[in-house]
């Protein structure tokens, strides 16, 4: 039961739950503060469409990548990621069919909710979900053969569509979204090359054509460091939209960004990592706050 336990916390991630629903709601409060009101049952109802929806993205990346993984060659960014240290289905602790249960598991019941939403906002979170999988799947399955980053560009439009769903829960498309959308996309491009990065070796392995195997390290550098600027430009427009609050919250994100680049050129992307990670939990707690206080 124990190793059972540890496996499936291996395949969810599950030292990071607390993002997802927090990032989550911070586009649905984002909405409240918008379109006026506030529901605590919503809140409830969205944190867990935020939680079990992306957890389930999680347990699809492993089981698509279930055949590759087993080529790494490198532990760090798996320790990282996994509280046991192990990719659980190529270390035999959870069958490939399991895997796919978990995700059905996780994803229905977050689909069943964002069903239960009054439409159309049912309609967008669902939208969402839905594209988020497939796009999940094309990710995976593109960068295995690639000469561009076609797979990066397009892949990465789901992590900055989350925070969005969590926006449609109570709004509807309009400027924000798109601000919201903006704000995001550029920081997961280059979350994205930091996380590759730290795992070139293992990627090597797979023959997974991701940004520092295209580009080289430097070229990777470089990529994290332009997507970082764009970012930190739209950081500015967004937080004047939102107000003060949010613009301190976004400007210690970049500076803890900044840093992060640093370590990037210095070779340090492991250290990097975390630090990236932080700027995500700074800028939902920054959202959030400039909406309530």
């Amino acid at each position: 039961m124990r190793e059972t336990l540890a496996a499936l916390a291996d395949l969810t991630r599950i030292h990071f739950f607390f993002v997802w629903p927090l990032l989550f709601c911070s586009g649905l409060t984002l909405a409240f503060e918008n379109y006026g009101g506030f529901l605590w049952a919503l809140v409830g109802r969205a944190a867990l469409i935020g939680l079990l929806g992306f957890e389930a993205g999680l347990v699809l990346n492993d089981y698509i990548d279930r055949e590759y993984d087993r080529r790494d060659v490198d532990g760090s960014l798996t320790r990282y990621w996994r509280p046991f240290g192990e990719r659980p289905i190529p270390a035999g602790k959870i069958s490939p069919r399991a895997a796919f249960a978990v995700f059905l598991a996780l994803a229905v019941p977050a689909a069943v909710l964002a069903a239960t939403l009054p439409a159309p906002h049912n309609l967008y979170v669902l939208g969402i979900m839905g594209y988020s999988y497939a796009v999940e799947w094309f990710y995976q399955t593109k960068k295995r053969h690639q000469t561009l980053p076609v797979a990066q560009v397009v892949g990465r439009t789901d992590l900055a569509l989350f925070p969005v769903a969590g926006y449609l829960v109570y709004g509807s498309p309009d400027a924000t979204a798109l601000l919201c959308f903006l704000f995001f996309y550029p920081w997961a491009l280059a979350h994205l090359a930091v996380n590759d990065i730290a795992d070139i070796e293992n990627d090597r392995a797979r023959g997974m054509a991701t940004i520092p195997v295209l580009y080289g390290m430097r070229g990777a550098a470089r990529w994290v460091l332009g997507f970082s600027a764009v970012h930190g430009v739209i950081a500015l427009v967004f937080g004047l939209a939102l107000g003060p609050v949010a613009l301190a919250g976004f400007a210690a994100g970049i500076i803890l960004l900044g840093v992060a680049n640093y370590l990037v050129f210095a070779g340090a992307a492991m250290r990097a990592l975390p630090l990236v990670h932080a700027t995500l939990i700074i800028y939902a707690v920054a959202i959030i706050a400039a909406a309530v206080l």
